[in-house]
């Protein structure tokens, strides 16, 4: 990524707000972003916090890009799209992080000749922990796909995949955090039924969940089945509960739940 180039955030919520923070702690300026929005308390909430300026104007902003990032909701996208169809005079990278809005609808939207990449981050990105999945449109060159992956690189770990790909990203990776979010209900609820502190409660499973992923990150060869397999050992506590998920389905039950997710997914992409 060339480091004077100029980013232009269109929409200013939190994955534009991990992006801006992720960049600059790798070293971008302030002046070398811009972000545009409709609430003027997220524009004052950018300069204050980052340094970075902002604006309500899309089409200006984009005017001045080398590369555009489309973070707006994605009922929105079709009318940001169309706001700076005819200000891309730079012939900026486009990145998109709509959910579910294919690359094909964002051409269109912007005319039929911008390059544009779909990029589809999780939530963990707002700590720098995030993991991004990018697949390129029509256009999009190479050069084009390395330009995004560090920029995303900013906040965590990127993939690329094709865009047909992108429905079970957003059912695997995009809604992922939320399983991990109601498992760890579930272990405060039973940790509460069994008399446990409620500040004891959430420390066991907030650092059971961060230290089991970490275990996960640092033995990557090994399977995650195998990694259970150590644990559960032959009648102790372990195998107790998890015969019990097993004789509930609880493993049917996730894989009919990451279905679903990746099937809305595909729904969502036909309303927008």
């Amino acid at each position: 990524m060339n480091p004077v180039e100029r980013i232009v955030f269109i929409g200013a919520g939190q994955m534009a707000e991990a992006l801006v923070r992720g960049l600059l702690a790798a070293g971008r300026q302030p002046d070398h972003l811009h972000v545009t929005d409709v609430a003027p308390v997220r524009l004052e909430h950018f300069h204050t916090q980052y340094g970075v300026v902002g604006s309500s104007d899309n089409a200006a902003a984009a005017r001045e890009a080398d590369v555009v990032v489309l973070a707006v909701k994605p009922l929105h996208m079709k009318t940001a799209c169309e706001q700076i169809a005819g200000a891309l005079t730079r012939a900026p990278l486009v990145i998109s992080i709509a959910a579910g809005v294919p690359t094909e609808r964002v051409e269109t939207w912007l005319g039929g000749g911008a390059r544009v990449v779909r990029a589809m981050p999780n939530t963990p990105a707002r700590v720098g922990a995030g993991v991004t999945a990018l697949a390129p449109g029509r256009l999009a060159t190479e050069t084009d796909l390395t330009r995004a992956t560090r920029l995303f690189t900013a906040v965590g770990l990127v993939v690329r995949v094709s865009e047909p790909e992108m429905d079970a990203v957003t059912a695997i990776s995009g809604s992922g955090p939320a399983y991990v979010f109601y498992l760890a209900e579930a272990m405060l609820e039973a940790a509460a039924r069994l008399g446990l502190a409620p500040d004891i409660a959430e420390t066991l499973v907030r650092q059971t969940i961060l230290g089991a992923g970490r275990l996960m990150e640092t033995e990557s060869a090994t399977s995650p089945t195998e990694l259970r397999r150590r644990v559960t050992s032959k009648g102790g506590t372990t195998e107790a509960a998890v015969s019990i998920l097993e004789a509930r389905g609880v493993h049917d039950a996730w894989l009919m739940a990451i279905d679903a997710a990746a099937a809305r997914a595909r729904e969502l992409s036909k309303l927008v």
